[in-house]
């Protein structure tokens, strides 16, 4: 199967009652049976028919998101216990083995534990001392052709559900002419809610998309949504319950196999094309209109005894389509093995029609015979090329390579892996291509991958089923067609560092050669690309796309994809080079690498995640129910809000909490503004007018690091006679010091954290705990504590869904405000140590009701209206009123500089 996989088997269904979970431990580990076509099972349990029903899937959901290759999927399932026992619950997922699992996390009981990344050794020390008393876990294993399965189970109390939310990433590569996402779904039941969703983005523009299913039958292609515009694609595949069922009147479910989504790109026919974001550059390089250069290739071909029946003749298909696709200035040479060494001529031969049926008629005649001698039959095949190369008998400008197809062990001649290895590394010199293909399981399939990564090749195994001949065809495809060989990479020296691979073997036709790294300096006047190969050279000045203008609304996601993609492609890089160089050169490239999936929080072969449930967290839900009246005061303090509105209803000991002498601020409603300021027992507030889409900048603290914008939103439409009303609509909030981005609206809540992403609804009751931030959602109010004890809250106000004139908004509240250094400035920041300003004259105003007064403040002389405004920290719907001088003309005089000072172009930019 041609294309880059991203497949998800996702199943959740029910075990017998077990002990309750723990620890989970998410980690890489090696080759396994293929059994990605086997169907979700429960465990061997006489409990397990009767309590099967009693565990339903309500909601299944896979979110995949591309910013120019890079994709980032998230996967996420709940499940409700109907029954009155506790059941486990088992949750697995197909993923691809080239990808990196970024997050995990289970909500039980409206607490969500999110995994951590550790280096594995010390993983593993956490799990087994967690385990040692039988508590559940999870483990990555390999899975079938490209994937490994990840699985987990938990233990989930009567009456209760379990979420369970996945995340990985990788970088998509190009194959035969195309990027292809394959979400594999097999939920065995009907699901209340599901929903495939993936959003693509590409500067370069779609080429073309197609979506499809092999389960899609004419009555489900309706239901693929595709809409492709010129740089953005969105595909969405979203049945309901009825139109799951293979009968009306049936349980059984259509939603049962592979989900495909193929794309490619526009290709210009120049160096490429750069993406430059956050001081990261990612260079894709896959011109079009390139010329096929003529390649030499020698087919190794094992014969020996385990080679019998169906591989042999699988084999011997695949020849002769192989051997019908050569171009004429293509010349080939086939060496046959097992403990003898047999070549089909001495030398290469042009694929002459006349060769070609030659070659067709010696590989009819092949059988199986006796042991296996990789070592001499490869070395045979390079002492041909190399041979032939020096008698000037193939094309100078041409590219050679060699393909080995084996099926087990070496057995005979030299049968030490190592030395293998060691022999054709020298026999090669760096002047051609390995590949290796493991036909089957029972091969030493490492040695065949480190021994073609030595030689600047790739291995791949190929699977005894019916479709082996086509998988030998498709890999032969893959390189069937050069366009250039030995590809140079070169940028400006001083301007960039920490390159990833810039040098290549070669360019295959539908391939593509990705390199990222990151600039030293912001001066891209002299960004100045080369690349040179034989026969071939080019070079430009780079013009970078500015992202935010192309896709405005997906920073949140996608502000640092160039970042995360260089670490993914560094990180991938440099697990291949602990297969070469030196031991120190190994042990450099491994510490590296180690180094950045920590950083990134990526689960590698170096590390593992675990997520444990804390000791002293085991019966977090009934203490909170016997709590005394001073815990609830304090645990309300430790949850509420500064602000002077408190002095009305909160008891004594809560104001203590709230330090007097820190002001409390906050935007709510239309939107107003409101500073209390409890050392003078008085409030101040204005109110911002702008067009809706506004982004304003509310607090922007330089020397603590955090950013917070928000942005504005207006009524579905003007009532008769009124007035556009606007509110804030969502926030975007950053600590990049501590790696936390998040992003709220009022459809959900999306926290980037410790390089984990993890999305959340306001309909969940939910909270993510950790070393820089504390997280919770309950009831439309969210609660952000960060590091130090800054802590904001937002809070959702919900407006009836079908009112014909307005729609929900957030409001956000400051606390503890005075923890911010005294550099802090935004709308709101600039007043987070108070403001200084005296009231008089007052006098009567436009209003009976509402008088005015004169206010000097920053050296302004301003009239200021004695009124109320709303402040809804305690009652959401209706509010609370609260006394306030109010500053006319979106707060001039009181704000510095005018309200466009504050406005920036996205939700995570600085002014």
């Amino acid at each position: 199967m041609s294309g880059v996989l991203l497949r998800l088997l996702l199943g959740v269904w029910v075990c017998s009652p077990a002990i309750s979970h723990g620890a989970l431990l998410v980690s890489r580990d090696g080759e396994a049976q293929d059994v990605s076509d086997l169907a979700p099972r429960p465990r061997a349990n006489r409990a397990v028919d009767s309590a099967r029903g009693q565990v339903v899937v309500q909601s299944v959901k896979v979110d995949c998101k591309v910013a120019f290759r890079f994709a980032h999927t998230v996967m996420t399932s709940t499940a409700l216990n109907k029954g009155n026992s506790s059941q486990e619950v088992v949750f697995e997922v197909d993923l691809p083995k080239t990808a990196f699992i970024t997050n995990f996390s289970m909500e039980i009981e409206e607490v969500v534990y999110v995994g951590e990344v550790k280096e594995k050794e010390k993983a593993k020390k956490q799990y087994e001392k967690a385990a040692a008393s039988g508590q559940t876990a999870g483990l990555v294993k390999a899975s079938g052709r490209k994937l490994e399965k990840f699985t987990v189970s938990v233990n989930i109390a009567a009456f209760s559900n379990v979420t369970f939310t996945l995340t990985y990433e990788e970088l998509l590569k190009r194959r035969q002419g195309k990027y292809e996402i394959m979400i594999r779904v097999k939920p065995k039941q009907l699901i209340q809610h599901f929903e495939i969703v993936a959003d693509i983005y590409e500067p370069q523009g779609i080429a073309f998309l197609d979506a499809s299913g092999t389960f899609i039958s004419n009555e489900l292609l309706p239901l693929v949504e595709k809409k492709v515009a010129d740089k953005k694609a969105h595909v969405s595949f979203s049945p309901t319950l009825d139109q799951q069922r293979t009968c009306p009147d049936c349980e059984g479910t259509l939603i049962d196999g592979d989900f495909f989504i193929k794309y490619d790109v526009n290709r210009p026919e120049s160096f490429g094309d750069i993406q430059i974001v956050n001081g990261y550059f990612v260079h894709f390089f896959a011109p079009a209109g390139l010329h096929r250069v003529p390649k030499n290739i020698v087919l190794v071909i094992d014969i020996s005894s385990s080679m019998v029946g169906h591989k042999i003749r699988q084999t011997r298909d695949a020849l002769l389509t192989i051997l019908t696709d050569l171009h004429e200035d293509d010349h080939f040479g086939l060496v046959l093995f097992d403990d003898r060494i047999e070549p089909w001529r001495p030398t290469l031969s042009r694929a002459s029609e006349g060769n070609v049926t030659a070659a067709k008629d010696f590989v009819k005649t092949i059988k199986a015979r006796s042991l296996t001698n990789i070592n001499d039959a490869v070395l045979k095949a390079v002492e041909m090329l190399h041979s032939d190369l020096q008698l000037q008998l193939l094309p100078e400008q041409s590219l050679s390579m060699i393909i080995l197809l084996t099926d087990g062990h070496p057995s005979s001649g030299e049968t030490n892996t190592e030395k293998i290895q060691e022999n054709v590394r020298a026999a090669i010199g760096g002047n051609m291509t390995l590949f290796c293909l493991g036909f089957g399981y029972d091969l030493d399939y490492a040695f065949l991958d480190v021994m073609a990564k030595q030689n600047d090749g790739a291995a791949r195994r190929i699977y005894e089923a019916s479709d082996a001949a086509l998988q030998l065809q498709g890999f032969y495809d893959e390189v069937a067609t050069p366009l250039l060989s030995e590809v140079h990479m070169i940028y400006p020296d001083g301007l960039v560092n920490s390159v990833t691979e810039n040098h290549f073997r070669q360019l295959f036709n539908g391939s593509e050669i990705v390199v990222a790294g990151r600039l030293s300096e912001s001066d891209l006047d002299n960004f100045l690309v080369e690349i040179s190969a034989q026969g071939y050279a080019v070079q430009g000045q780079v013009s970078a796309h500015e992202w935010d203008v192309v896709f405005p609304d997906e920073e949140y996601v996608f502000g640092d994809f160039t970042e995360r993609l260089w670490a993914y492609l560094t990180i991938e890089q440099l697990l291949d080079k602990r297969e070469k160089g030196s031991p120190e050169e190994k042990e450099n490239a491994t510490a590296e690498a180690l180094s950045l999936s920590l950083q990134y929080s990526f689960v590698t072969p170096l590390t593992s995640m675990v997520v444990t449930k804390p000791e002293d967290e085991a019966n977090s839900t009934l203490i909170a129910d016997k709590l005394t009246e001073d815990q609830r005061q304090r645990l309300r303090g430790e949850h509420g809000f500064v602000g002077a509105s408190q002095r009305h209803s909160r008891p004594t000991a809560y104001m203590g909490y709230r330090k007097m002498s820190s002001p409390a601020t906050l935007v709510d409603g239309d939107p107003h503004f409101i500073i209390e300021l409890p050392a003078k027992n008085d409030a101040l507030c204005f109110n911002v007018d702008n067009k809706p889409d506004t982004i304003f900048n509310l607090v922007n603290d330089p020397v603590l690091g955090i950013v917070v914008n928000g942005r504005i939103i207006g009524d579905k439409k003007v009532s008769p006679g009124g007035k556009m009303n606007t509110y804030f609509g969502s926030f975007g909030i950053m600590y990049p010091k501590l790696g936390i981005r998040l992003m709220v609206s009022t459809q959900e809540i999306s926290v980037f954290h410790s390089s984990k992403l993890v999305k959340l609804m306001w309909s969940d009751s939910a909270s993510i705990k950790g070393l820089n931030m504390d997280l919770q959602v309950a009831k439309d109010h969210l609660t952000i504590s960060l590091r130090d004890s800054i802590k904001f809250v937002i809070i959702l106000h919900k407006v009836w869904e079908k009112h014909p004139y307005h729609q929900d908004y957030l409001g956000f509240y400051t606390i503890d405000s005075h923890l911010f250094s005294t550099r802090v400035h935004g709308l709101l920041g600039q007043f987070y140590h108070g403001v200084q300003f005296e009231v008089g004259e007052l006098h009567a105003g436009k209003d009976a009701n509402k008088p005015d007064a004169t206010m000097w403040v920053k050296g302004h002389k301003v009239t200021v209206t004695r009124g109320q405004q709303r402040d809804f920290r305690r009652d959401v719907k209706d509010g609370e009123l609260v006394m306030c001088w109010f500053v006319h003309n979106n707060g001039t005089g009181l704000i510095d500089g005018t309200l466009e000072d504050y406005v920036v172009s996205g939700l995570f930019k600085t002014i």
